[in-house]
């Protein structure tokens, strides 16, 4: 199955220039709060890395009428790293966008371990499923972290530091900029998908909608029960939810070598992006409650 041209090439040019408008928000102090009081990262990592590949697992096989590798395709998914698009979601959405980078990147490294682990625990208990010896290529991983995300929000934070006025003035079209990347990319992948969304939507999306939706609950009900902050609560649930899918589909269908696999991540890609317009609106919403 090959990728929409829009996700390989335009997205991330496209995520580069917001991130580097996101960064134009973030200054040192930001991530200097983090590291002096990390509890809220510290949640958001081990519910990354333990709790969604779990619900992954239940959710594989609750509906077991899919095919094995279907199955196996929907825990590596729930077990793969949150999206470079998170932490746009994330400042769309207002919450604690340092907090959404720094669990982005601690993730995608931990997965480098953790993920092959869940998808063998998933092969060994998913009846029927096949034995698949799974590496994360890290090359991709890093060059992903480095180009999309960690590389363009420095840049912005050296020119808020250095320009601040600039920086200000710029970081007003951000969100209208985030917005219409949002629209491309729906547009985009249903675009790029068209002769094959209904197969894919039957095979496997039941299982990767309820994914979706329990992930993002439990983010949020983890964050809350944790006594988190909203803007904390909503960064978690945003990175519990949105995955990087194209990850997902290289280990699929490169290293794993089965298109199957990778049915669930490319139907999870399309969710993932209709429900982060229900994200976006509820954590405006719940920011707006907070501060009335």
């Amino acid at each position: 199955m090959d990728q929409s041209p829009f996700i390989v090439i335009g997205l991330p040019i496209a995520l580069t220039i917001v991130m580097v408008g996101i960064g134009l928000s973030l200054t040192s102090e930001d991530f200097a709060v983090q590291a002096r009081a990390p509890w809220p990262s510290i949640v958001g990592l081990v519910g990354q890395l333990v709790l969604v590949p779990l619900v992954g697992i239940g959710v594989a096989m609750l509906f077991d009428g899919m095919t094995p590798l279907l199955a196996l395709g929907v825990v590596l998914v729930a077990a793969s790293p949150g999206g470079a698009t998170s932490s746009l979601i994330t400042y769309l959405a207002r919450g604690n966008v340092a907090l959404s980078i720094i669990l982005t990147a601690n993730a995608s490294v931990a997965v480098i371990l953790t993920l092959p682990l869940w998808f063998d625990i998933g092969a060994r208990i998913i009846p029927g499923a096949a034995e698949f010896e799974v590496t994360v290529p890290l090359v991709q991983t890093f060059g992903l972290l480095l180009g999309v995300i960690l590389i363009p929000v420095l840049l912005g934070m050296i020119l808020r530091a250095r320009k601040p006025a600039l920086a200000d003035r710029i970081e007003r079209f951000v969100g209208l900029v985030g917005a219409v990347v949002l629209v491309l990319l729906i547009v985009g992948i249903v675009i790029g998908e068209r002769d094959r969304i209904v197969d894919l939507v039957v095979a496997v999306g039941p299982a990767v909608i309820v994914l979706n939706l329990a992930v993002i609950l439990l983010g949020g009900f983890v964050a809350w029960a944790c006594r988190l902050g909203r803007a904390e609560q909503i960064a978690i649930a945003v990175e519990f939810s949105v995955k990087n899918t194209t990850l997902s589909m290289l280990i699929a269908f490169t290293v794993i070598g089965n298109e199957e696999v990778g049915l669930a991540a490319a139907v999870y890609s399309l969710v993932m992006y209709l429900t982060m317009v229900a994200l976006v609106y509820g954590g405006r919403r719940l920011m707006r409650t907070a501060t009335s």
